[in-house]
């Protein structure tokens, strides 16, 4: 059973930065994909960002590509999504998520969410 605790979030000015960290517990497999997820009130939940814990990045959303940085530490079983040029509309509350078959398309371990409050 894996555990994933999300931390990091919290209100900012747009074109303000975060960094959102996803520790995981008690270890993840070396070909896990990690994602990150985020969902705004009214709207579909989407995929921002994929990491296999290998290192080598997957996925960007469209939406975010240029501005959002996926990264992994394996010493630390943690993955960090660091959101910079922050617009109002990235305001959702941010999952983690994690695939240990490393297909990246089912993620069967979720974490609580983090809120990400950008204003205007």
């Amino acid at each position: 059973q894996v555990q994933l605790v999300e931390s990091g979030g919290g209100s900012v000015q747009a074109g303000g930065s975060l960094r959102l960290s996803c520790a995981a517990s008690p270890y993840t497999y070396n070909n896990a994909c990690m994602g990150w997820f985020r969902q705004a009130p009214g709207k579909e939940r989407e995929g921002v960002a994929n990491i296999y814990f290998g290192g080598e990045t997957t996925y960007y959303a469209a939406s975010v590509k240029g501005r959002f940085t996926i990264s992994q530490d394996n010493a630390k079983n943690t993955v960090y999504l660091q959101m910079n040029s922050l617009k109002p509309e990235d305001t959702a509350m941010y999952y983690c998520a994690a695939d240990l078959g490393g297909s990246c398309s089912v993620f069967g371990y979720w974490g609580q969410g983090t809120q990400v409050t950008v204003s205007s």
